[in-house]
């Protein structure tokens, strides 16, 4: 039994780097509103199509050394390390849920974090043809899902939502200038619509503290004006109470709030 699940680890790792050599595709071409399906992928420098042989995910960077096998030009690290990360993602998600319904739906989830947060960092935007669909995914997802609450999802795309969203508003009204992106109030809604809406108060503490050490961080070397993407620290937050939240509740229960346990 412990041999078949580490095999089924490895598989879904394989699998997720494939996604992840799709996710790449997705983070280039996106933000240009161009297909990810079509053209085939090539080199940015000669335009020449990458041969089947030379796409496979994490190694061929490493057999070519990252350099376009016709041109020699190189290309990004990030490409296999987009790879890396999503095939450890897809892993880890069947080790911690399983051969769940809830399986297919994280599996969207994650490809989709993955995506928006490389292109959040690169544009600072969160493309709605991502996030809308994945609202209503999750929604569907809660609808279908015997273990899910279809009440439960759509309190966690209002609470989602609606939190950031009045953050955004009582800010412009105080500073007369937008603070927050309506892409992460959609991004927030839709993590409420998979994870339900008892996540969102972690997501949104954990994120907050972390994208505020980065920007104190960031401000001490470009100044008070530095503008920072808030999208990777709102995916991370909800891929750590995915595969922990419980276990990190728990243990700050037990240290605050013993009495509760």
């Amino acid at each position: 039994m412990f041999d078949q699940l580490w095999v089924w680890v490895g598989i879904f790792f394989i699998f997720g780097s494939i996604w992840g050599s799709f996710a790449n595709v997705a983070i280039v071409r996106i933000p240009q509103g161009l297909s990810v399906v079509a053209p085939r992928s090539r080199c940015n420098g000669c335009k020449t199509p990458i041969r089947w042989f030379d796409n496979i995910p994490i190694l061929s960077w490493f057999i070519l050394k990252g350099k376009c096998r016709s041109c020699g030009q190189s290309f990004s690290i990030r490409y296999p390390l987009v790879e890396l990360l999503t095939g450890v993602l897809f892993a880890l998600a069947f080790y911690s849920v399983g051969w769940k319904f809830y399986l297919a739906e994280l599996l969207i989830f994650i490809l989709g974090l993955v995506i928006v947060s490389f292109i959040d960092i690169d544009h600072f935007i969160i493309p709605d043809k991502i996030s809308l669909p994945g609202i209503i995914i999750g929604l569907v997802g809660a609808t279908l899902n015997p273990e899910r609450e279809v009440l439960d999802a759509i309190m966690g795309v209002v609470l989602g939502g609606g939190f950031l969203w009045m953050i955004a508003y009582v800010y412009y009204i105080l500073r007369k200038q937008e603070g927050m992106g309506g892409g992460d109030i959609k991004l927030l809604a839709w993590m409420g619509a998979v994870c339900g809406w008892r996540a969102i108060p972690f997501i949104i503490l954990f994120a907050s503290i972390v994208g505020s050490g980065v920007g104190l961080f960031n401000m001490k070397k470009k100044g008070l004006q530095t503008v920072i993407p808030f999208g990777p620290y709102l995916a991370l937050s909800a891929l750590i109470y995915i595969f922990a939240g419980h276990t990190i509740t728990m243990w700050y229960l037990k240290i605050f709030f013993p009495w509760l346990e």
